[in-house]
């Protein structure tokens, strides 16, 4: 039974191939024909215009010498003996200019006066061209065209004739196509353009022209042999034959017949329809051959899937089978490890909720650590803020010392100018504490425009008598006038940080200097403090922004730190660099908010 059911099985499996393969290779190939038919369409729209954009580019040539004085002169028939040639001359220049086959001018009793080829062996003067339906045309209505046979040239164009004044005469372009065809035949392209006649015109293949998409009555024909359009083209039927839609059929002699697909479009301004000829036989094949190959494949995996799935199954259940014996055995065991792992469980709940009191305690002591530190660090800091304020008690005793003797020689506004040097260092010590009050919390973060010359003369007043005192050269150089965005104090306590560290950098060296310049330029505005110490080595470099570390033996690790947080939160940066000749180089940049041109040079508060 279960033999019978697998050959069964192959059986339909080989059907559902056998059907998907057929099914596949219809499918791809009406997607093949779908693909060539929007290929050919773009290709056609192309062609169409090109051919249009060819024949627009000579319709305007008619008119523009119909309006020439010197040709409606060679008209009159009391034109000079050497007006003729003069005008052929010319002729035969704008034909070499445009492109033109030929021009022509004709008297109106349809004979031929002045011609671009006059000098060839095929000129067309003292021809007469009254038979001509172009010609006719253009003497009736002002304008004419027609494509047909050069009775003396033997080659195809489109004549394009326009009266000259009041039925003066006749001037006439001929067109050909050579270059189109051309240009077709050499990327392989099947095309053709035919009238409304359906006779072809224009073709890729020159065997085609003069022929005829289907057989003209006899009365056609003979008309066109009045008109000497073809010449004695025999206008035979193209060898095509509708095989549905938009396909047909070209026989090729003892050749097999070839299946195109054939569209068509009008070309502009004309009765003519163009048309393409796209052979599919080669793409649909290949196609559906591919189709064919990948849904045979496909339908394969999928039965072959279906019957390792089959076979998966009964392997299950069999297994099932087998396992359900072990399961009975292993229910067995697995009671009598119940009540050990019960016990376990127990121990195990105990160890848990040890451990959850062990970090319970060790959090706390984690928080208690880092509130100490907290508060060692507080301390440190208002240690060294302490020093700070050192330095501004100290100048306030300085401008009170040459207060007293200033006011004792009667020098009162030097007096002035030292007491009001001391309301503004009082001023300064008042930023420093509330700085170290806010220490612990968020700045304000406010941002507005801020005189840089406020924040030198605030910031060179709490340092420059140490600067005095230590025998360290104090260079500053500052442009004027500029302002930047940010807070003033805080600013002002960031470059009193780093011209701290300036000092200290170069306490202990000969020819001490400390440097100080500020710049602006590119909407923003530089303040770059510079020493002669030892330097900072490259390694130390990248970390000498991190919080609590530091170089000096007795630093707190968070001057500079908490410098870069100001400048940040001003929307500037701080960065530190190597000097060029030794030390080092601190740079603040901010933002500009406006600017003088006028720079201080050599000026120190």
């Amino acid at each position: 039974m279960r033999g019978a059911l697998q050959w069964l099985l192959l059986g339909l499996c080989v059907l559902a191939m056998l059907a998907a393969t057929w099914a596949g290779g219809r499918v791809a190939e009406r997607w093949a024909l779908a693909d060539l038919r929007r290929t050919a369409r773009a290709t056609l729209t192309i062609q169409a215009g090109a051919l249009h954009t060819e024949m627009q580019r000579q319709s305007a040539l008619p008119l523009a010498l119909a309006a020439d004085p010197e040709i409606a002169a060679v008209l009159r028939p009391d034109a000079g003996a050497g007006l003729a040639d003069r005008v052929s001359a010319r002729l035969a220049e704008v034909a070499g200019a445009t492109g033109a086959a030929v021009i022509y001018v004709i008297r109106p009793d349809g004979l031929t006066v002045a011609a671009s080829n006059a000098a060839s062996g095929r000129s067309f003067v003292g021809n007469n061209y009254a038979f001509r339906p172009y010609f006719r045309a253009a003497v009736a209505e002002g304008s004419g065209s027609q494509f047909a046979l050069g009775t003396v040239s033997g080659r195809p164009g489109l004549y394009l004739a326009r009266r000259v004044g009041e039925g003066v005469g006749v001037v006439v372009v001929k067109v050909e196509f050579d270059g189109v065809e051309a240009a077709w035949r050499e990327v392989r392209e099947r095309v053709l353009v035919t009238d409304a006649r359906g006779i072809v015109l224009v073709a890729s293949d020159p065997a085609w022209r003069f022929r005829t998409l289907a057989a003209l009555d006899a009365a056609a024909r003979d008309r066109s042999r009045e008109a000497l359009e073809f010449g004695d083209a025999p206008l035979d039927p193209l060898p095509l034959h509708p095989a549905g839609d938009d396909l047909v059929r070209l026989g090729r002699g003892a050749a097999p017949a070839q299946l195109m697909l054939m569209l068509d479009a009008p070309v502009r301004d004309t009765d003519w329809r163009i048309r393409t000829l796209t052979p599919i036989a080669a793409a649909v094949e290949r196609e559906r051959t591919q189709g064919r190959v990948i849904a045979l494949l496909a339908t394969g995996l999928v039965c072959l899937g279906l019957g390792t799935l089959i076979g998966r199954r009964a392997r299950t259940q069999a297994r099932l089978a087998e396992e359900g014996a072990r399961r009975i055995e292993l229910e067995a065991r697995v009671s009598e490890r119940t009540r050990e792992l019960s016990a376990a469980n127990d121990r195990l709940r105990e160890e848990i909720l040890e451990r959850a009191r062990s970090e319970a305690e060790r959090e706390r002591l984690g928080r208690e650590l880092a509130q100490a530190g907290r508060l060692a660090a507080l301390g440190q800091f208002a240690a060294s803020m302490a020093h700070e304020i050192n330095q501004p008690l100290a100048a306030i005793r300085s401008y009170a010392d040459n207060t007293g003797i200033l006011v004792r020689r009667g020098r009162v506004d030097d007096a002035a100018e030292n007491v009001a040097a001391i309301g503004r260092l009082v001023e300064r010590i008042g930023g420093l504490t509330r700085q170290l009050k806010g220490f612990a919390r968020r700045a304000s973060g406010r941002r507005e425009p801020v005189a840089v010359d406020e924040i030198l003369r605030g910031s060179l007043e709490v340092v420059t008598h140490r600067a005095r005192e230590e025998g360290t050269e104090l260079d500053v150089r500052a442009e004027a006038g500029l302002t930047a965005i940010g807070e003033g104090a805080r600013l002002e306590q960031v470059l009193v940080n780093l011209l701290q560290n300036a000092l200290d950098a170069v306490a202990k060296r000969p020819g001490r200097r400390v440097e100080l310049q500020v710049t602006g330029a590119d909407g923003q505005v530089a303040l770059a403090v510079r020493d002669n110490g030892p330097g900072i080595p490259e390694s130390v470099r990248a970390q000498i922004f991190d919080a609590f570390f530091t170089t000096k033996p007795d630093g707190l690790g968070l001057g500079l730190a908490i410098a870069r947080g100001i400048v940040e939160e001003c929307g500037g940066t701080l960065g530190v660099e190597a000097a060029e000749g030794g030390g080092t180089v601190f740079r603040i940049v901010l933002v500009r908010a406006g600017t003088q041109t006028r720079e201080l040079r050599g000026e120190t508060p």
